[in-house]
């Protein structure tokens, strides 16, 4: 069976909550916690979001300023797999880190920021939530790697 793969295409962080994240060098996952330093870091389900680059593309189709990596709050975009279609359990190959899908798409807060901008966030629909079981560092660049599912 072949596996499907990805390619990292930004990893991004931010330190407050409800705030758009800006892409960074290098992320580090850690159990139990996420990425030291996000504003979403925690022992929860949520430790880690993950959306596709293609679910960017389309929304940037309607709109006429750019949608830069980080703007709909992802941790971790990625191109070539749609995240949306992978089901909760799916265990994936991030980097070098090994997460588990853990819940697909979220309720949108009122004053989501690309929401304000755009008139849309691709998020609630079609970006994923992921828990951390083995550490590990994510770069752009990088493969995500399907390995069940």
């Amino acid at each position: 069976m072949n596996k499907q793969k990805a390619v990292v295409k930004a990893v991004c962080i931010s330190e407050k909550k409800g705030q758009q994240k800006h892409p960074v060098d290098a992320i580090r996952l850690e159990p139990h916690l996420g990425i030291p330093g996000d504003a979403h870091a925690g022992d929860w389900h949520r430790m880690l979001s993950l959306l596709s680059a293609e679910s960017v593309a389309r929304l940037q189709e309607k709109i006429p300023f750019p949608l830069l990596p980080g703007a709909f709050a992802e941790n971790v975009l990625v191109e070539g797999i749609e995240v949306s279609r992978l089901p909760v359990g799916t265990k994936l190959r991030l980097g070098s880190a090994l997460c588990e899908v853990t819940q697909i798409g979220k309720e949108c807060h009122a004053d989501c920021a690309i929401r304000r901008q755009a008139g849309d966030c691709v998020m609630p629909r079609e970006g994923i939530f992921v828990r951390v079981l083995e550490a590990g560092e994510v770069r752009p660049g990088d493969s995500m790697e399907v390995l069940n599912g």
